[in-house]
């Protein structure tokens, strides 16, 4: 049990070493806390202004967000527009070792290939910790300073604020561990990353657009892992705007979506590519 305990933690330690010793994780990083910076500080601004009045209501096309379901919809940007960069890092965890051919050195090194997988994972919930912890500062800086601008209560004194937080890290972690599970399924690394771009950006949301016109497709696009994402974190620009404020799912069920969607495709990955010969 002990050698098992440290095999695995070795692991995790070369798995680290391998992330931070590249220049991919913080160019990731920085492009995250820019995009959802600038991102949570347009739409701070914008709403802000139309909720306090200093935009007339006529100057917006759509009806302005009441001022206090602002500060979640806008801490909320961390997630909704964040999600796709710890979804790739995690992709990039393990299609790197594919696409470099380091995987073999990597298994002479942990021969228990299970452990090897294991390390991954481990190293991935700190990877998501760290690019949650970019995010959520972007996001929350950011939008507090300009909601407060405009004189709007940020609810930082609000404990539903900090669990609304603490699910949107929570929410990092696991896209990092359905992107390890892409990975691991998806040997080719431009083919993983086209796919993870292809569904995240483009068939998700325009399946998701296209249920809030079709009676009952709402019932099937809500179990999608970017809908579950929502529903764990519990606020969402995109459903917000959409008029829509309640998925019908508890966030603990978002959560255990997630989850699912991550240990599918981490089984898949080791029946159908992990354990197959690598050269």
């Amino acid at each position: 049990m002990t050698q098992g305990r440290s095999s695995l933690a070795n692991s995790t330690r070369s798995e680290l070493t391998k992330q931070f010793t590249t220049s991919m994780w913080w160019i990731l990083g920085l492009v995250l806390f820019v995009y959802v910076a600038v991102t949570a500080g347009g739409l701070a601004g914008t709403f802000g202004a139309l909720a306090s009045g200093a935009l007339p209501p006529e100057a917006a096309n759509g009806p302005a967000l009441a001022p206090e379901i602002l500060p979640p919809v806008i801490y909320s940007i961390a997630t909704a527009v964040g999600y796709v960069f710890p979804l790739l890092i995690g992709t990039l965890l393990v299609t790197g070792e594919f696409r470099h051919k380091t995987l073999t050195p990597t298994f002479l090194a942990t021969p228990r290939r299970g452990v090897a997988l294991a390390g991954k994972v481990a190293a991935g919930v700190v990877m998501g910790a760290l690019y949650a912890a970019l995010a959520i500062v972007a996001a929350v800086g950011v939008g507090t300073a300009l909601l407060a601008a405009f004189d709007i209560d940020t609810q930082l004194g609000s404990s539903d604020t900090w669990a609304l937080i603490g699910r949107m890290a929570i929410a990092f972690i696991l896209w990092v561990l359905i992107g390890i599970g892409v990975g691991t399924l998806v040997r080719n690394q431009v083919a993983a990353v086209v796919g993870v771009l292809a569904f995240t950006q483009f068939i998700e949301p325009i399946l998701r657009t296209v249920a809030a016109f079709v009676d009952g497709l709402s019932d099937v696009t809500r179990y999608l892992p970017g809908a579950a994402s929502d529903t764990l974190v519990g606020a969402s620009i995109y459903t917000n705007l959409g008029g829509v404020t309640d998925s019908g799912l508890e966030w603990w069920v978002g959560g255990l979506l997630m989850l699912g969607y991550a240990v599918v495709f981490l089984v898949l990955g080791w029946l159908v590519s992990w354990r197959r010969d690598v050269s």
